[in-house]
C-alpha cells in the first residue's frame, strides 16, 4: 500500500511539474525569438551595441546588476546578483555575438527570423507557431536561426531557470555573475586583458561556460579543458620563377618534392610525430585510460561517418587521441591545378600546418622543437622571403613562419566543484554524466580561462546536430527544456560545505 501511495504521488508530481514546464517552455521560446531577432554579426560592433541595449534589460527586470565593459574592442557584458561575503560566487561565461550569415545558403527567407520546423523523412519541414499551442507539444521540433544555438539559446534558458526560481520565493545559495562575449567569434581577444582590467570585479570562485553541444549520444555532459592551437606556414622554394618542365625537369629542383620529403619526415606511416620531445610530459596511465574510455564514443561509428579505414596514432582510441597535440596540415599549395594546369617546375610550394595543443605541451616548445628536428635534417630555415644570395648558397630553403598561440586549459577532474556539478547533473538527469577530460576543439577564451585562475567547466546544452556556425543552425525544443532543467537543479542546489 505504501509502495502504491508513493507511486502516485511521485506520478502526481511528475504530472504537475510537466504541467508546470509548459508556459515555462513557451516562454522560453519567445525569448529567443526576441533576442535572435537582432542581429549579432560579430565584427559590426553596432549589432553588438543592440544586442546589450537588449541584454541590459533583460538581466535588470531579473533583479541583476548590470555593467557595460570597456576592452579594446567589442564591450562586455556583465550582471550580478547582490553579493554576500559569506557565499561562494560562480561566474557564468556565454557569448551573444555569431558568424556572418549567408541569407541564400538557408532554407528560410531571414537567418535572424526563426522558423519552427519537424524532422520529417530525413529532412525538416516548416511548420506553423500554431504547433506549439496544442496542449502536447513534440519535443522533436525544432527552432531555426542564427544563434539559436550558439549561444543565444543557452543565456535565454539562464533567465528563464532564474525566472522560475524567483516565481518559487528562493534565490540561490550562491552569488552569480554573469560575463557575455561580444567577440567570441573572433576569437575574443580582449578577454585576456579584460580580466586584468576587470580582475576585482570577475573574481569568482569558479567559472561555468555554457556553449557549444552535449556529447554525441546526448548524455548530460560534463568538459573539463580544451586544447589549444598555434601555426606555422612553411615555404619552399624552386627556381626563383615558374620554369619550363621540359627544359629543366631534371635540373631545377621542384619545391613540391622538396616540401613533400619534409612533411613526410615529421609523421610515421602510423600518424604519431617523429620530433623528439612533442609528446614529452604526456602520460597517460592506467586510471585515466579507464576514465577516458568510460566516455561512450561509438568508435566504430566515427570511423564510418569519417570514411576511414582505420584510426591513426597516437592514443588508443578517440578520447586518447585527445590527450596529445597534434601536427596537422590543413593546407597545401604549388603551381597550378585543373584547368589552369601548366607543365612547369613551381616556384615555390607552401605547407600551412596547425598544431593543437595541450596543456603539457605549449606552443612555443613546439614550434621550437620542429625548427630544431628540421634544421637537423639538413633544412636551411630563414624567417623572411629568402633573397637570390640564400636561395643559390643554400640547398632545402624553407621559410619558417609562426603564427600566435592559444593555449590549451585544464581542469583537475576530481576537483571538489566537479563533484558538485556531477551531482547537479545527475540529481537533474537522472544518469551519470559523460565526462571529457579535454576536448578536441579550442575554445577562444582559454587565455581568459587561464588568467582568471580559478577551476573551469564547460557545461554544453545544445544538440549535437544543431549546424552552429553553418546554415540552418537550429536548436530542439528537448534541449531548450533540457537546459532549463539544468540551471534549475544548479539554482537550487547549494555548493557550502564542499
Amino acid at each position: 500500500m505504501k509502495f502504491q501511495i508513493s507511486l502516485l504521488c511521485v506520478l502526481m508530481s511528475f504530472f504537475i511539474q510537466a504541467q508546470e514546464r509548459h508556459p515555462r517552455l513557451l516562454a522560453a521560446i519567445e525569448e529567443i525569438r526576441e533576442f535572435t531577432a537582432i542581429p549579432n554579426d560579430a565584427s559590426n560592433l553596432s549589432d553588438i551595441d543592440d544586442n546589450i541595449i537588449w541584454l541590459k534589460k533583460r538581466f535588470a527586470k531579473r533583479g541583476f546588476s548590470t555593467m557595460v565593459l570597456k576592452t579594446s574592442n567589442a564591450p562586455l557584458f556583465f550582471a550580478n546578483t547582490r553579493i554576500r561575503d559569506d557565499r561562494p560566487t560562480v561566474l557564468f561565461y556565454m557569448h551573444f555575438d555569431g558568424q556572418p550569415v549567408d541569407a541564400k545558403a538557408w532554407n528560410q527567407p531571414n537567418p535572424y527570423q526563426v522558423v519552427l520546423k519537424q524532422p520529417r523523412e530525413g529532412n525538416f519541414d516548416e511548420v506553423s507557431w500554431e504547433e506549439l499551442e496544442k496542449e502536447k507539444i513534440s519535443m522533436d521540433l525544432r527552432l531555426f536561426g542564427r544563434s539559436v544555438s550558439d549561444d543565444k539559446g543557452p543565456i535565454i534558458m539562464f533567465l528563464n531557470a532564474y525566472d522560475e526560481l524567483l516565481a518559487s520565493g528562493r534565490e540561490p545559495a550562491f552569488n552569480i555573475k554573469v560575463i557575455l562575449d561580444g567577440e567570441e567569434e573572433k576569437s575574443s581577444k580582449p578577454l585576456p586583458e579584460a580580466v586584468r582590467q576587470y580582475r576585482e570585479l570577475l573574481q569568482a570562485d569558479m567559472l561555468i561556460i555554457n556553449d557549444g553541444p552535449v556529447h554525441a549520444s546526448g548524455k548530460p555532459t560534463i568538459v573539463f579543458g580544451c586544447r589549444g592551437i598555434t601555426s606555422l606556414q612553411l615555404t619552399s622554394y624552386g627556381p626563383i620563377a615558374p620554369q619550363h618542365s621540359g627544359h629543366y625537369g631534371n635540373y631545377a629542383p621542384n619545391p613540391a618534392f622538396t616540401m613533400a620529403h619534409l612533411l613526410s619526415s615529421l609523421k610515421k606511416e602510423d600518424g604519431s610525430v617523429l620530433v623528439e620531445g612533442f609528446y614529452e610530459g604526456i602520460e597517460l596511465d592506467e586510471p585515466l585510460t579507464q576514465i577516458l574510455a568510460e566516455v561512450p564514443d561509438d568508435q566504430e561509428g566515427i570511423r564510418k561517418n569519417l570514411a576511414i579505414h582505420s584510426a591513426q596514432k597516437p592514443g588508443n582510441n578517440y578520447q586518447e587521441s585527445l590527450q596529445f597535440p597534434s601536427l596537422n596540415v590543413r593546407g597545401l599549395s604549388s603551381g597550378w591545378t585543373g584547368s589552369q594546369t601548366r607543365t612547369i617546375i613551381p616556384d615555390r610550394a607552401v605547407a600551412e600546418i596547425d598544431i593543437r595543443l595541450v596543456p603539457e605541451t605549449p606552443g612555443a616548445r613546439q614550434k621550437s622543437l620542429i625548427r630544431e628536428y628540421l634544421t637537423a635534417q639538413g633544412y636551411h630555415l630563414v624567417d623572411d622571403e629568402p633573397g637570390k644570395d640564400i636561395r643559390t648558397n643554400y640547398d632545402k630553403v624553407i621559410r619558417f613562419e609562426e603564427g600566435s598561440v592559444t593555449d590549451a586549459f585544464r581542469t583537475d577532474m576530481n576537483h571538489p566543484y566537479a563533484s558538485w556539478l556531477q551531482q547537479v547533473l545527475q540529481t537533474t538527469f537522472e544518469e551519470e554524466p559523460v565526462r571529457i577530460r579535454i576536448m578536441g576543439g579550442t575554445v577562444p577564451i582559454a587565455p581568459f580561462i587561464n588568467a582568471l585562475e580559478v577551476p573551469a567547466f564547460i557545461v554544453p546544452l545544445v544538440n549535437p546536430d544543431n549546424n552552429q556556425h553553418s546554415p540552418d543552425e537550429n536548436i530542439t525544443l528537448e534541449q531548450i527544456n533540457y537546459g532549463l532543467r539544468f540551471y534549475e537543479g544548479l539554482f537550487s542546489s547549494s555548493l557550502t560545505g564542499i
